[in-house]
């Protein structure tokens, strides 16, 4: 069952698919290169917005958790680029130490864990699970929705990490750092660790990714002649906030005013008669969390303490000092009637399915990224990677594959972000493990 699309199906976003199909053998080049000279990450995700007048990724995730939402039709797609993966950073690899997130009581994340770990094992490597926590002190299982996962306490030997009898080639780590890396995972380690450990929350920033995007979205729509715009979130960055004590609003209204401002001239230049609204976002931040909807500059100024507070603590308490503030792209698109988002999936530099993130009780210009929140496995036809000629650039096929490319202009802007923060911290990732 395929999720009918409610977007409009005539006008610019049209042409731009058009154009998607009329190059896609070169298309498809242009990504063959760029994922030769740039390495992609082990695995990721991005979140996109359809608004029938602008298609374009607005989060990319390099610690996935949402394995569980996967169909089942797409696990060999999946194997095979975990494969792949696992020949990049070492073929002959035999063991993964795989470590989550320290979210034991949700039961939904410990399934995506399972998932993820059922998914190695198929691609040919020994996967064990080493928890953080400190009261993980012996094997423990947990029960999940799709059967039961064991999770152990992780084992420091000198420059290695394991379990007590089990010492993996690698390292994956399915936890973004956003506390910073802890002792037992500082370095030195002579074991690669993927996602580097740079690329966690205590050191990436959301503006980051996004002038990557825009750098990796110029290029190539300068190659094909297209107008970046229709992919391409507008941004503003501000820091020096703290909203506990009010500081930065005016700053905040300021770069708010002039980013609606940017958007209203595009909007009439292209004939757009929607209403533009921001989404405002912890700089660093995962799980949907500090994350507001903005409709005027003024609502910056007049916050309430409910929103203050909200937009104060991130993800292990962090504290915010800094925001994006990024163009809103409503989504029009529906599953059941009730507003849906489609997120897509990547390991390494293939798309390997996806699924719609579903809230019934948000609108097209909301955060659906909230509790109350639903996932929905009614796939993509086609794994975004696989158009139909036959079929018009607006059929179902097509339009997926429309999602494929921009979704991978955000995994390629991903790169370029990777390749920074690796520089910035001066440290040297360990050679592979074989």
């Amino acid at each position: 069952m395929i999720p009918h699309l409610t977007t409009a199906l005539s006008g610019p976003l049209l042409a731009i698919e058009q154009q998607f199909l009329a190059h896609q053998p070169a298309i498809e080049r242009w990504f063959r290169h760029w994922f030769t000279e740039h390495t992609p990450p082990f695995y990721a995700s991005t979140d996109l917005r359809n608004a029938g007048y602008k298609l374009a990724p607005v989060d990319l995730n390099l610690f996935p958790g949402g394995f569980n939402n996967l169909a089942e039709p797409f696990t060999p797609l999946a194997v095979q680029a975990l494969q792949v993966a696992i020949e990049r950073i070492c073929p002959t690899a035999r063991q993964f130490l795989l470590i989550p997130e320290n979210h034991t009581r949700n039961r939904f994340y410990l399934s995506n864990v399972y998932h993820l770990q059922r998914l190695l094992r198929l691609a040919g490597v020994e996967v064990r699970v080493g928890s953080l926590l400190p009261e993980i002190a012996e094997p423990t299982p947990f029960e999940t929705p799709a059967g039961t996962l064991v999770l152990e306490p992780i084992v420091r030997r000198g420059n290695r990490i394991g379990l007590a009898d089990f010492d993996p080639c690698a390292i994956l780590l399915n936890n973004d750092l956003s506390a910073g890396i802890p002792v037992i995972l500082a370095e030195p380690l002579e074991q690669i660790v993927i996602p580097p450990p740079q690329a966690g929350w205590h050191r990436r920033r959301k503006s980051h990714h996004a002038a990557c995007y825009a750098q990796v979205a110029n290029e190539f729509a300068q190659a094909f002649a297209l107008d970046p715009w229709y992919f391409t979130p507008a941004y503003r960055t501000v820091g020096g906030v703290d909203f506990r004590h009010k500081q930065g609003v005016e700053a905040l209204a300021d770069a708010a005013s002039d980013l609606f401002d940017e958007i209203r001239r595009e909007y009439a230049a292209r004939g757009i008669t929607e209403t533009p609204f921001l989404v405002m976002k912890a700089d660093a931040g995962t799980y949907g969390m500090g994350v507001m909807i903005v409709k005027d500059p003024a609502e910056l100024r007049e916050l309430s303490r409910r929103d203050r507070n909200k937009m104060a603590r991130v993800k292990e308490g962090l504290e915010v000092t800094q925001v994006i503030l990024q163009e809103g792209v409503p989504t029009f698109e529906r599953v059941a009637g009730a507003a849906a988002e489609p997120v897509v999936y990547f390991i390494d530099h293939y798309v390997v399915g996806g699924f719609y993130r579903v809230h019934t009780e948000r609108g097209p210009d909301d955060n659906l990224n909230a509790p109350g929140m639903h996932f929905t496995p009614l796939t993509f036809a086609r794994p975004c990677s696989v158009p139909d000629f036959s079929a018009q650039p607006d059929a179902e096929p097509n339009r997926f594959y429309a999602y494929g490319v921009v979704a991978r202009l955000a995994l390629a802007a991903a790169t370029l972000e990777i390749e920074a923060l690796i520089t910035q911290s001066g440290e040297t990732p360990p050679a592979p493990p074989c």
